[in-house]
Protein backbone atom coordinates (compact mmCIF):
# COMPACT_ATOMS: atom_id res chain seq x y z
CA UNK A 1 0.00 0.00 0.00
CA UNK A 2 1.33 3.40 -0.93
CA UNK A 3 0.88 6.01 1.77
CA UNK A 4 -0.07 9.55 0.89
CA UNK A 5 1.16 12.51 2.85
CA UNK A 6 -1.22 15.47 3.08
CA UNK A 7 0.56 18.75 3.57
CA UNK A 8 -0.98 21.19 6.06
CA UNK A 9 -2.73 24.20 4.52
CA UNK A 10 -0.58 27.24 3.88
CA UNK A 11 -1.43 29.83 6.50
CA UNK A 12 1.06 32.42 5.30
CA UNK A 13 -0.75 35.77 5.05
CA UNK A 14 -1.13 37.09 1.54
CA UNK A 15 0.58 40.43 1.12
CA UNK A 16 -1.40 42.97 -0.84
CA UNK A 17 0.33 45.01 -3.49
CA UNK A 18 -0.34 48.69 -2.98
CA UNK A 19 -2.31 50.30 -5.82
CA UNK A 20 -0.08 52.15 -8.23
CA UNK A 21 -0.82 55.62 -9.56
CA UNK A 22 -2.07 55.64 -13.13
CA UNK A 23 0.77 56.07 -15.66
CA UNK A 24 1.29 59.71 -16.74
CA UNK A 25 0.61 58.79 -20.37
CA UNK A 26 -2.76 57.27 -19.42
CA UNK A 27 -3.64 60.30 -17.28
CA UNK A 28 -2.80 62.70 -20.09
CA UNK A 29 -4.81 60.70 -22.63
CA UNK A 30 -7.86 60.52 -20.36
CA UNK A 31 -7.75 64.19 -19.37
CA UNK A 32 -8.47 65.34 -22.92
CA UNK A 33 -11.89 63.70 -22.53
CA UNK A 34 -12.69 65.25 -19.14
CA UNK A 35 -14.82 68.40 -19.29
CA UNK A 36 -16.34 70.90 -16.89
CA UNK A 37 -20.07 71.15 -16.25
CA UNK A 38 -20.05 74.48 -18.10
CA UNK A 39 -18.50 72.82 -21.16
CA UNK A 40 -21.26 70.21 -21.14
CA UNK A 41 -23.70 73.08 -21.66
CA UNK A 42 -21.84 74.15 -24.80
CA UNK A 43 -21.79 70.90 -26.77
CA UNK A 44 -22.21 71.06 -30.58
CA UNK A 45 -25.85 69.95 -30.26
CA UNK A 46 -26.69 72.68 -27.75
CA UNK A 47 -24.85 75.30 -29.82
CA UNK A 48 -27.01 74.24 -32.78
CA UNK A 49 -30.18 74.92 -30.77
CA UNK A 50 -30.94 71.69 -28.93
CA UNK A 51 -31.94 72.25 -25.31
CA UNK A 52 -29.65 70.78 -22.62
CA UNK A 53 -32.49 68.58 -21.35
CA UNK A 54 -33.23 67.25 -24.84
CA UNK A 55 -29.55 66.51 -25.36
CA UNK A 56 -29.36 64.62 -22.05
CA UNK A 57 -32.41 62.56 -23.01
CA UNK A 58 -30.90 61.81 -26.42
CA UNK A 59 -27.67 60.63 -24.79
CA UNK A 60 -29.70 58.50 -22.40
CA UNK A 61 -31.65 56.91 -25.27
CA UNK A 62 -28.42 56.11 -27.10
CA UNK A 63 -26.77 54.48 -24.07
CA UNK A 64 -29.98 52.61 -23.23
CA UNK A 65 -29.91 51.22 -26.77
CA UNK A 66 -26.36 49.98 -26.11
CA UNK A 67 -27.46 48.29 -22.89
CA UNK A 68 -30.45 46.57 -24.47
CA UNK A 69 -28.46 45.28 -27.45
CA UNK A 70 -25.66 44.23 -25.09
CA UNK A 71 -28.04 42.21 -22.95
CA UNK A 72 -29.41 40.51 -26.04
CA UNK A 73 -25.85 39.58 -27.07
CA UNK A 74 -24.88 38.64 -23.48
CA UNK A 75 -21.97 41.06 -23.42
CA UNK A 76 -20.18 41.84 -20.12
CA UNK A 77 -20.58 45.19 -18.39
CA UNK A 78 -17.01 46.20 -19.21
CA UNK A 79 -17.83 46.13 -22.93
CA UNK A 80 -21.08 48.06 -22.46
CA UNK A 81 -19.24 50.63 -20.32
CA UNK A 82 -16.61 51.14 -23.02
CA UNK A 83 -19.31 51.55 -25.67
CA UNK A 84 -21.13 54.15 -23.53
CA UNK A 85 -17.88 56.09 -23.12
CA UNK A 86 -17.27 56.04 -26.89
CA UNK A 87 -20.85 57.25 -27.46
CA UNK A 88 -20.56 60.16 -25.03
CA UNK A 89 -17.18 61.22 -26.36
CA UNK A 90 -18.50 61.25 -29.92
CA UNK A 91 -21.39 63.51 -28.93
CA UNK A 92 -18.96 65.99 -27.38
CA UNK A 93 -17.53 66.63 -30.84
CA UNK A 94 -20.53 66.13 -33.14
CA UNK A 95 -23.97 67.68 -33.20
CA UNK A 96 -27.09 65.54 -32.99
CA UNK A 97 -29.29 68.33 -34.38
CA UNK A 98 -29.93 68.66 -38.10
CA UNK A 99 -29.28 71.94 -39.86
CA UNK A 100 -29.19 73.03 -43.52
CA UNK A 101 -26.56 70.98 -45.29
CA UNK A 102 -25.94 68.72 -42.29
CA UNK A 103 -27.73 65.50 -41.42
CA UNK A 104 -26.44 63.98 -38.18
CA UNK A 105 -26.19 60.31 -37.37
CA UNK A 106 -29.14 59.08 -35.33
CA UNK A 107 -28.32 58.23 -31.70
CA UNK A 108 -29.11 54.57 -32.38
CA UNK A 109 -26.67 54.50 -35.29
CA UNK A 110 -23.95 56.01 -33.12
CA UNK A 111 -24.76 53.59 -30.31
CA UNK A 112 -24.67 50.52 -32.54
CA UNK A 113 -21.31 51.52 -34.01
CA UNK A 114 -19.87 52.40 -30.59
CA UNK A 115 -20.87 48.95 -29.37
CA UNK A 116 -19.32 47.34 -32.46
CA UNK A 117 -16.03 49.12 -31.70
CA UNK A 118 -16.21 48.24 -28.01
CA UNK A 119 -16.62 44.52 -28.71
CA UNK A 120 -13.35 44.62 -30.64
CA UNK A 121 -11.48 46.78 -28.13
CA UNK A 122 -12.55 44.62 -25.17
CA UNK A 123 -12.10 41.41 -27.20
CA UNK A 124 -15.70 40.32 -26.77
CA UNK A 125 -16.40 40.12 -30.48
CA UNK A 126 -19.72 39.01 -31.87
CA UNK A 127 -20.53 38.13 -35.47
CA UNK A 128 -21.74 41.09 -37.49
CA UNK A 129 -24.92 39.18 -38.27
CA UNK A 130 -25.69 38.73 -34.57
CA UNK A 131 -25.05 42.41 -33.84
CA UNK A 132 -27.22 43.59 -36.73
CA UNK A 133 -30.12 41.31 -35.78
CA UNK A 134 -30.00 42.54 -32.18
CA UNK A 135 -29.88 46.20 -33.29
CA UNK A 136 -32.88 45.79 -35.59
CA UNK A 137 -34.94 44.04 -32.91
CA UNK A 138 -34.14 46.67 -30.26
CA UNK A 139 -34.71 49.59 -32.65
CA UNK A 140 -38.09 48.19 -33.73
CA UNK A 141 -38.95 47.12 -30.14
CA UNK A 142 -39.72 43.64 -31.40
CA UNK A 143 -37.50 40.97 -29.79
CA UNK A 144 -38.95 38.29 -32.06
CA UNK A 145 -38.57 40.19 -35.32
CA UNK A 146 -37.46 37.95 -38.19
CA UNK A 147 -34.22 39.45 -39.52
CA UNK A 148 -31.86 37.85 -42.04
CA UNK A 149 -29.88 38.64 -45.19
CA UNK A 150 -33.12 38.73 -47.19
CA UNK A 151 -34.53 41.75 -45.33
CA UNK A 152 -33.85 45.40 -46.11
CA UNK A 153 -33.38 46.27 -42.43
CA UNK A 154 -30.48 43.87 -42.17
CA UNK A 155 -28.46 45.48 -44.96
CA UNK A 156 -29.40 49.00 -43.91
CA UNK A 157 -28.04 48.49 -40.39
CA UNK A 158 -25.01 46.52 -41.56
CA UNK A 159 -23.99 49.25 -44.02
CA UNK A 160 -24.66 51.98 -41.46
CA UNK A 161 -22.41 50.37 -38.85
CA UNK A 162 -19.57 49.78 -41.31
CA UNK A 163 -19.81 53.34 -42.67
CA UNK A 164 -20.11 54.96 -39.25
CA UNK A 165 -17.13 53.05 -37.88
CA UNK A 166 -14.69 55.29 -39.77
CA UNK A 167 -16.61 58.41 -38.75
CA UNK A 168 -16.46 57.54 -35.05
CA UNK A 169 -12.83 56.45 -35.21
CA UNK A 170 -11.83 59.79 -36.77
CA UNK A 171 -13.88 61.73 -34.23
CA UNK A 172 -12.22 59.85 -31.37
CA UNK A 173 -8.82 60.43 -33.02
CA UNK A 174 -8.39 56.64 -32.87
CA UNK A 175 -8.02 56.97 -29.08
CA UNK A 176 -9.62 53.71 -28.00
CA UNK A 177 -7.73 53.21 -24.73
CA UNK A 178 -10.38 53.11 -22.00
CA UNK A 179 -10.11 51.92 -18.41
CA UNK A 180 -13.59 50.52 -17.67
CA UNK A 181 -14.79 51.71 -14.24
CA UNK A 182 -16.24 48.25 -13.57
CA UNK A 183 -12.73 46.82 -13.76
CA UNK A 184 -11.37 49.52 -11.43
CA UNK A 185 -14.16 48.83 -8.94
CA UNK A 186 -13.46 45.11 -9.04
CA UNK A 187 -9.80 45.74 -8.15
CA UNK A 188 -10.80 48.07 -5.29
CA UNK A 189 -13.18 45.50 -3.83
CA UNK A 190 -10.46 42.88 -4.04
CA UNK A 191 -7.86 45.16 -2.46
CA UNK A 192 -10.03 45.95 0.56
CA UNK A 193 -11.13 42.28 0.77
CA UNK A 194 -14.84 43.09 0.57
CA UNK A 195 -15.51 41.44 -2.79
CA UNK A 196 -17.64 38.77 -1.08
CA UNK A 197 -19.85 41.30 0.71
CA UNK A 198 -22.74 40.84 -1.67
CA UNK A 199 -24.84 43.77 -0.46
CA UNK A 200 -21.94 46.21 -0.69
CA UNK A 201 -20.82 44.85 -4.03
CA UNK A 202 -24.31 44.99 -5.55
CA UNK A 203 -24.86 48.55 -4.32
CA UNK A 204 -21.57 49.69 -5.86
CA UNK A 205 -22.42 47.85 -9.09
CA UNK A 206 -25.85 49.52 -9.19
CA UNK A 207 -24.25 52.96 -8.89
CA UNK A 208 -21.93 52.19 -11.81
CA UNK A 209 -24.75 50.79 -13.92
CA UNK A 210 -26.80 53.94 -13.33
CA UNK A 211 -23.81 56.15 -14.15
CA UNK A 212 -23.72 54.74 -17.69
CA UNK A 213 -26.97 56.59 -18.39
CA UNK A 214 -25.38 59.91 -17.39
CA UNK A 215 -22.47 61.98 -18.77
CA UNK A 216 -20.44 61.19 -15.62
CA UNK A 217 -17.69 59.67 -17.78
CA UNK A 218 -17.13 63.14 -19.28
CA UNK A 219 -16.71 64.79 -15.87
CA UNK A 220 -14.56 62.29 -13.98
CA UNK A 221 -11.94 59.65 -14.64
CA UNK A 222 -12.89 55.97 -14.57
CA UNK A 223 -11.00 55.50 -11.32
CA UNK A 224 -12.90 58.36 -9.68
CA UNK A 225 -16.26 56.95 -10.81
CA UNK A 226 -15.31 53.54 -9.42
CA UNK A 227 -14.24 55.09 -6.10
CA UNK A 228 -17.46 57.14 -5.95
CA UNK A 229 -19.52 53.98 -6.43
CA UNK A 230 -17.64 52.29 -3.58
CA UNK A 231 -18.06 55.36 -1.38
CA UNK A 232 -21.81 55.51 -2.08
CA UNK A 233 -22.19 51.77 -1.44
CA UNK A 234 -20.25 52.00 1.82
CA UNK A 235 -22.54 54.77 3.08
CA UNK A 236 -25.67 52.93 1.95
CA UNK A 237 -24.60 49.65 3.59
CA UNK A 238 -22.98 51.27 6.63
CA UNK A 239 -19.69 49.57 5.79
CA UNK A 240 -16.38 50.97 6.97
CA UNK A 241 -13.35 50.66 4.72
CA UNK A 242 -9.86 50.45 6.25
CA UNK A 243 -7.25 53.18 6.30
CA UNK A 244 -3.56 52.40 5.88
CA UNK A 245 -0.75 54.16 7.68
CA UNK A 246 -3.04 57.03 8.56
CA UNK A 247 -4.17 57.51 4.96
CA UNK A 248 -7.88 57.27 4.09
CA UNK A 249 -8.77 54.63 1.55
CA UNK A 250 -9.41 57.05 -1.32
CA UNK A 251 -5.86 58.44 -1.07
CA UNK A 252 -4.55 54.89 -1.29
CA UNK A 253 -6.46 54.64 -4.58
CA UNK A 254 -5.10 58.02 -5.76
CA UNK A 255 -8.53 59.62 -5.89
CA UNK A 256 -9.68 62.98 -4.52
CA UNK A 257 -12.41 62.94 -1.87
CA UNK A 258 -13.78 66.17 -3.33
CA UNK A 259 -14.19 64.53 -6.76
CA UNK A 260 -15.82 61.49 -5.16
CA UNK A 261 -18.37 63.67 -3.39
CA UNK A 262 -19.00 65.76 -6.50
CA UNK A 263 -19.75 62.59 -8.46
CA UNK A 264 -22.04 61.27 -5.71
CA UNK A 265 -23.90 64.59 -5.47
CA UNK A 266 -24.48 64.66 -9.22
CA UNK A 267 -25.81 61.11 -9.18
CA UNK A 268 -28.06 61.94 -6.20
CA UNK A 269 -29.50 64.88 -8.15
CA UNK A 270 -30.48 62.50 -10.95
CA UNK A 271 -31.54 59.35 -9.12
CA UNK A 272 -32.50 60.25 -5.55
CA UNK A 273 -36.20 59.79 -6.25
CA UNK A 274 -35.83 56.62 -8.32
CA UNK A 275 -37.58 53.51 -7.04
CA UNK A 276 -35.37 51.13 -5.09
CA UNK A 277 -35.34 47.38 -5.69
CA UNK A 278 -36.18 44.64 -3.19
CA UNK A 279 -37.90 47.11 -0.89
CA UNK A 280 -34.59 48.64 0.24
CA UNK A 281 -33.97 52.37 0.45
CA UNK A 282 -32.43 53.93 -2.64
CA UNK A 283 -28.66 54.13 -2.54
CA UNK A 284 -28.96 57.84 -3.34
CA UNK A 285 -31.09 58.83 -0.34
CA UNK A 286 -28.93 60.91 2.00
CA UNK A 287 -25.92 60.56 -0.29
CA UNK A 288 -25.25 64.27 -0.68
CA UNK A 289 -22.41 65.74 1.36
CA UNK A 290 -20.38 68.99 1.30
CA UNK A 291 -17.63 68.62 -1.29
CA UNK A 292 -14.89 70.39 0.68
CA UNK A 293 -15.72 69.15 4.18
CA UNK A 294 -13.59 66.23 5.40
CA UNK A 295 -15.21 63.95 7.94
CA UNK A 296 -13.39 60.86 9.13
CA UNK A 297 -16.28 59.59 11.23
CA UNK A 298 -18.60 58.71 8.38
CA UNK A 299 -19.06 55.29 6.75
CA UNK A 300 -16.47 54.59 4.09
CA UNK A 301 -13.66 56.37 5.94
CA UNK A 302 -12.67 54.50 9.07
CA UNK A 303 -9.91 52.44 10.58
CA UNK A 304 -8.67 48.96 9.83
CA UNK A 305 -9.94 47.57 13.12
CA UNK A 306 -13.47 48.62 12.21
CA UNK A 307 -13.54 46.93 8.81
CA UNK A 308 -16.42 44.44 8.44
CA UNK A 309 -15.95 40.70 7.99
CA UNK A 310 -16.65 39.24 4.57
CA UNK A 311 -20.04 37.72 3.93
CA UNK A 312 -20.92 34.97 1.52
CA UNK A 313 -21.45 35.99 -2.09
CA UNK A 314 -20.89 34.96 -5.65
CA UNK A 315 -17.40 34.39 -6.97
CA UNK A 316 -16.13 37.89 -7.91
CA UNK A 317 -14.10 36.45 -10.77
CA UNK A 318 -17.39 35.72 -12.52
CA UNK A 319 -18.73 39.23 -12.03
CA UNK A 320 -16.94 40.76 -14.99
CA UNK A 321 -17.99 38.00 -17.37
CA UNK A 322 -21.65 37.52 -16.52
CA UNK A 323 -23.95 40.13 -17.99
CA UNK A 324 -26.25 41.80 -15.53
CA UNK A 325 -25.46 39.57 -12.54
CA UNK A 326 -25.03 42.45 -10.13
CA UNK A 327 -27.46 45.02 -11.42
CA UNK A 328 -29.02 46.65 -8.38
Amino acid sequence: MVSTTINPPDTTPVLRERPRPPPPVVVEAEQQWIFSEEELLRTPSIVDGMSPEEERQTRRKGVNFILQVGMMLKLPQTTLSTAAIFFNRFVMRNSLKARPGYKPLHQYQIAATALFLATKVEENCRKMKELVIACVRVALKDPNKLVDEQTKDFWKWRDTILYSEDVILETLCFDLSVEPPFQSLFHMLKYFRVEHDKRLRNAAWAFLSDSLLTPLCLLFTSRTIAAASLYAAARCCDVQLPDENGKPWWEIQYVSLRDIRRACNLMADLFEHSAAKDGEASIYVGLRSPEDEIQFDTPGSLTTSQAPPNSNGNDPEEVLSEEGELDG
